[in-house]
C-alpha cells in the first residue's frame, strides 16, 4: 500500500517574527501534527528540498528539523523512497467522547472516525450479509470502463440507467407505474424531502405529519420553514379525520403507509382512499415515504399508496440506505408527470447530482437481477433474526416483557414491566450498557404514546448473540 504523501501545505507558514529558530518551528509543527493524528504512521512527508523551496528557507534548515524528528523517533528515512512518519509509532487515539445518539450528530462540530453501529441500532441493514465480493466486481467493472465523459458532472436528475432500473423495479415490486423521466435520484430521504418541500411549498405552509413519527421529517420541515401539524396514528394508520379537523387546508401530508415509523402498522385501504380523496379535494400533495416497504414477513409486500393515485397527487420517496447500505447516500423521488419540469429545474438549481460511478454500480446491481435476489434473501434472514431476538428477550425477561410484532419492518417494540420507570430512563440504561435502544415515547409530538423500546434486530447474527444482548439488557435494568 502506497503511503500518503503530505506536502508543505500540511505545515503552516513560518513566523519569522518569533524568536524561535525556523528549524525548531518546522520540528514543532510536524510533531504536533503527528501527536494530533493529522499525520499517521507510514505517511510520507515532503522532501527537504521541496519543503525548503515552498517555505522559502535554506535546505539545511529543513534538514536540521528532519534530523531532530528522526532522532526522536518521529520520522524514518527510506532512502530514495523518501521520509515517512515512523511506522513504529502507536496509532493516534482521539480523546474519548460521549457516544453518538442514533438520531442525531454529536454536537460541537469535531470530526469523528466511522465505527461499527452499536447492537440493536435502528435502520441499519444486515451489514454482514451484504454481497461485498459481488459489489467489488461491479465497482471494478465500472472503474475499468470509465472514460472522460464519465469523469464530468452527470445529469443532476440522476444517471439514466439507474432511473430506468428504479422505474422497472417499482412497477414489478411496488405496483408503481412511472416513466424513468419521472424518477429523480437524490442523496437520500432527507434530500428528497427537502427537494419536495422547496419545490412545492411556501414558507409557513401547513403539513400533516404522523404522530408518533420519524424525527428527520420534522427536522427537514423546520429547516425549510414549513409548519408541521401532528396527526395521530392508530391501528389503521394516519387518522385522516383528525387531520381534517386540525388543518383541512394543509398543503401536504407525509406518511409511511406500508410500515409506519415507528409503530409498524400498515395503513388500511379505507384510510388510503380517504387520504387520496382529501389531497384531490384540497389540491394538496402526499409524500409517501416507503419506509421498510420491501420487508414484509407474512405475504407479499403491500402495493404502494402511489399505485392507487388516480389524481396524481402522490410523490413516492424511496431510499437504498436500508435495502443496500447507508453509506451509498442514495435515494429517489417519483413525481407526477405534471411536476417533472419543475423538479428538473429545481434539481439543476440546487445540486450537481450524486456520484455517477456509484449510481452506475447500483444500476448494474439492479439490472443484473442481484437486487431482487438480495431483497428476497434479506426478508428470510430478517424473519429469522427477529425471531432470535424475540426468543432471547423472552428468555431473559419472561413475563416482564411484551413484544409488538408487526407484519414487517426492521425493528420491534418491546414493552417492559419495570415498575413505573419511563422508557426514556430505560433507554438511557440500555445505551449506557452499549445497546442502542430508543424510547418510543420520544417519537410522539402531541399525542400520548405508550412506553416501549425500539430495537433493531437486523444485525443480530446468531441465537447466542441474541441471548447475550438480552442478558446484557436485563443486567442494565437491574
Amino acid at each position: 500500500m502506497t503511503p500518503t504523501l503530505h506536502t508543505s501545505t500540511d505545515v503552516p507558514k513560518l513566523d519569522r517574527a518569533r524568536e524561535t529558530p525556523l528549524f525548531r518551528q518546522i520540528y514543532e509543527r510536524y510533531r504536533s501534527a503527528i501527536e494530533q493524528g493529522q499525520l499517521r504512521p507510514g505517511d510520507r512527508v515532503a522532501s527537504a528540498r521541496g519543503l525548503a523551496s515552498d517555505l522559502g528557507v535554506a535546505r539545511g534548515t529543513v534538514e536540521a528539523a528532519y534530523n531532530q524528528l528522526m532522532g526522536e523517533g518521529y520520522f524514518s528515512s527510506r532512502g530514495q523512497a523518501g521520509t515517512v512518519v515512523s511506522p513504529s509509532l502507536p496509532p493516534h487515539r482521539p480523546a474519548r467522547r460521549e457516544p453518538r445518539h442514533a438520531d442525531g450528530p454529536v454536537p460541537g462540530g469535531s470530526l469523528t472516525q466511522p465505527r461499527d453501529p452499536p447492537p440493536l441500532q435502528l435502520g441499519i441493514p444486515a451489514l454482514d450479509a451484504f454481497p461485498r465480493k459481488l459489489w467489488s466486481r461491479l465497482v471494478a467493472r465500472q472503474a475499468r470502463a470509465m472514460n472522460a465523459a464519465d469523469m464530468f458532472y452527470g445529469d443532476p436528475c440522476g444517471h439514466p440507467p439507474l432511473r430506468e432500473a428504479i422505474a422497472a423495479y417499482l412497477l414489478v415490486s411496488r405496483g408503481v407505474s412511472c416513466h424513468a423521466s419521472q424518477v429523480l435520484v437524490t442523496g437520500g430521504y432527507r434530500a428528497s424531502l427537502a427537494l419536495v418541500a422547496r419545490t412545492l411549498l411556501k414558507k409557513d405552509d401547513r403539513v400533516w405529519v404522523e404522530d408518533p413519527g420519524f424525527p428527520p421529517t420534522l427536522e427537514v420541515l423546520r429547516a425549510v420553514g414549513q409548519h408541521a401539524v401532528p396527526v395521530p396514528v392508530d391501528d389503521d394508520g394516519l387518522v385522516v379525520a383528525r387531520g381534517l379537523r386540525k388543518a383541512p387546508k394543509a398543503r401536504m401530508a407525509i406518511v409511511t403507509p406500508s410500515h409506519q415509523a415507528p409503530l409498524g402498522v400498515s395503513m388500511s385501504l379505507a384510510r388510503r382512499l380517504q387520504l387520496l380523496e382529501w389531497a384531490s379535494q384540497a389540491n394538496a400533495w402526499i409524500v409517501e415515504d416507503d419506509y421498510d416497504g420491501e420487508y414484509r414477513y407474512a405475504g407479499a409486500p403491500l402495493p404502494a399508496l402511489k399505485s392507487l393515485d388516480g389524481h396524481h397527487r402522490v410523490l413516492y420517496a424511496g431510499s437504498f440506505s436500508k435495502v443496500l447500505y447507508p453509506g451509498l447516500a442514495l435515494g429517489y423521488v417519483v413525481m407526477p408527470e405534471s411536476l417533472r419540469t419543475r423538479f428538473e429545474e429545481a434539481a439543476r438549481t440546487w445540486s450537481n447530482g450524486s456520484p455517477q460511478i456509484t449510481q452506475a454500480v447500483v444500476a448494474d446491481f439492479m439490472r443484473d437481477g442481484h437486487f431482487s435476489r438480495h431483497l428476497k434473501k434479506m426478508r428470510l434472514l430478517y424473519a429469522r433474526r427477529r425471531a432470535m431476538l424475540v426468543a432471547g428477550l423472552l428468555k431473559a425477561f419472561g413475563d416482564g416483557v411484551r413484544i409488538d410484532l408487526r407484519s414487517g419492518g426492521m425493528h420491534l417494540i418491546a414493552r417492559f414491566d419495570q415498575r413505573r420507570e419511563s422508557d426514556v430512563s430505560l433507554a438511557r440504561r440500555a445505551q449506557q450498557a452499549g445497546l442502542n435502544c430508543q424510547p418510543l415515547s420520544s417519537r410522539a409530538i402531541a399525542v400520548h404514546c405508550d412506553a416501549g423500546l425500539l430495537m433493531g434486530f437486523t444485525n443480530v447474527a446468531t441465537a447466542a448473540e441474541a441471548n447475550r444482548l438480552a442478558a446484557r439488557l436485563r443486567a442494565a435494568f437491574g
